[in-house]
């Protein structure tokens, strides 16, 4: 198949599939006498499963590993388990961290009735009290 049904089937776009086949997530396809890429299944499942973790969160770095590890059938497992254990508690860092700003901000918002003038305004008093020491130039 082309790059361009590829893209269609799996809904990827067609920069995507070149870039992964640069980063080896993908293997290079085949090319016909005028150089077109001709992508076969294989091609099709990997790009899916990049897809699936990709959903997951899982950073291009893990998938290419996760990868590489699927191609080694008779290998011990314990490698995926320890990529899949990592990213979980990444995963889990980051929900606590959500969960901390969105408290921080509900006890923000509650300073607030939403009525009155920008002038005074706790939700922009308590942002501006707040703010970093140190400024970064935008």
């Amino acid at each position: 198949m082309s790059i361009g049904e590829l893209a269609k089937v799996t809904g990827v776009k067609v920069v995507t599939i070149r870039y992964y086949e640069q980063i080896g997530v993908i293997p290079a396809p085949a090319r016909t006498t005028g150089n077109y890429r001709v992508y076969r299944q294989e091609h099709l499942q990997r790009l899916q499963f990049a897809q699936r973790c990709r959903k997951l969160g899982f950073p291009l770095d893990e998938v290419r590993d996760l990868l590489h590890l699927s191609g080694q059938a008779e290998r011990e497992c314990a490698g995926v388990d320890r990529i899949t254990a990592k990213h979980l508690q990444d995963i889990e860092r980051r929900i606590a961290d959500l969960r901390r700003l969105a408290s921080e901000l509900r006890r923000i918002q509650n300073r607030c009735s939403g009525e009155g003038r920008i002038a005074g305004c706790r939700i922009l008093e308590a942002l501006f009290s707040q703010a970093p020491s140190k400024r970064t130039k935008d």
